[in-house]
């Protein structure tokens, strides 16, 4: 995220997003760079309008969160409920295992 991040923080700035630019950023936040994910992340942002995409971005979780809320509290319940079943399920095989023991 950090690097990212540092090509977010250049944008903002009006400074040329570049590898010598990013590098300068991550170093002075205390991160080493690494040349391989700078050049990955600038050929991934090559043609890409970043303001468009913070604005698109922006929305997004607005009318995202709702629907994720809701969904991650019925997903609670089923977790839960697949756990108990797992437990079970272990219990049986242990019991059945002592079982054979004793013949």
């Amino acid at each position: 995220m950090e690097y990212v991040y540092s090509a977010l923080l250049l944008h903002k700035a009006g400074q040329e997003i570049n590898e010598k630019n990013m590098e300068a950023v991550l170093t002075a936040a205390g991160v080493k760079a690494d040349k391989g994910r700078i050049k990955a992340l600038l050929a991934a942002l090559e043609g890409v309008d970043i303001d468009e995409a913070l604005k698109s971005a922006a929305a997004m979780p607005v009318a995202a969160a709702p629907a994720a809320g809701a969904g991650a509290a019925e997903a609670a319940p089923a977790a839960e409920e697949e756990k108990k079943e797992e437990e079970e399920e272990k219990e049986e095989e242990f019991t059945a295992g002592l079982g054979s023991l004793f013949g």
